[in-house]
């Protein structure tokens, strides 16, 4: 008598992706909102910063290379620290628990969803900048495939972070308390709300010490000009540190997910 082997991980993370995505589109008011509010922000900040850079590059299509990181650490790091723990109030951790399902399945099906929902949320960004902002895309292959790593080092690194940051809510609904505070500060400390160069020396170094930052600069490479390299911290668009501090975060993510990760709430035991 021969014993059925029991599916990969990878097998039962992709499944439980599949899952995840038609959970979270079912979910109309969520979508939407997850979707525009990026979107929403971009076109306030490019309307009132209405000013242009030499080279004819405006505000405004600043904004919109750096939403594009802005609207991954969206989708990725705060709905996974909200999701994450509101999988753990409802009970949906527990019952994933006593099925065959691995954590590090469970944390690639959440991956998956953030792939898919960051991907949708790029190409409505990139739209809005299009028309709104004369936005242009990349002709050329290099610029794209520094498009593909970025993309993918982001949404690893922010979707670890964002369900290891969930243990550390007591319910659902301090979570968003939790995830906010660190998300709408490194929003400001990282040049997307305000450009690089308004930014005091003591903000770019805390910014520099986390993902968001690499991840809107490493987008502004792909859909800015080389000549507005100038107007990084650093005068170039370092994409070789990107990749190692996205990297890096991706590992630390993971450590952190391992060592904290919980199935049920405190109080449940």
């Amino acid at each position: 008598m021969t014993t059925a082997a029991l599916p990969s991980t990878a097998g039962l993370g992709l499944s439980r992706g599949v899952a995840e995505l038609k959970q979270f589109f079912r979910q109309k008011d969520h979508v939407i909102f997850t979707f525009t509010f990026p979107a929403f922000i971009l076109v306030l900040l490019g309307s009132i910063f209405d000013d242009a850079y030499p080279g004819g590059v405006t505000v405004g299509q600043v904004f919109a290379a750096s939403m594009v990181g802005a609207g991954i650490v969206a989708t990725s790091f705060l709905n996974l620290g909200i999701g994450v723990a509101l999988d753990r109030e409802d009970g949906t951790l527990k019952r994933l628990r006593g099925t065959p399902m691995p954590a590090a399945a469970y944390f690639l099906g959440k991956v998956v969803l953030v792939a898919v929902a960051s991907l949708a949320e790029v190409v409505l960004l990139l739209a809005v900048g299009m028309v709104v902002f004369d936005v242009t895309l990349p002709t050329e292959a290099a610029r794209w495939f520094t498009f593909a790593w970025v993309f993918v080092l982001s949404i690893i690194s922010c979707s670890l972070l964002g369900i290891a940051i969930s243990s550390f809510a007591k319910s659902a609904q301090s979570a968003a308390a939790v995830t906010n505070l660190p998300y709408v500060g490194l929003q400001f400390m990282s040049g997307i709300y305000i450009p690089i160069s308004e930014l005091p020396d003591w903000m770019l170094t805390v910014g520099a010490v986390f993902p968001v930052k690499w991840a809107a600069q490493g987008f502004r490479s792909v859909f800015l000009p080389d000549s507005m390299m100038v107007q990084e911290a650093a005068g170039s668009w370092e994409l070789g540190k990107t990749a190692l501090v996205l990297g890096g975060w991706c590992a630390i993510g993971l450590v952190l997910c391992l060592l904290t990760f919980r199935w049920t709430n405190r109080r449940a035991g």
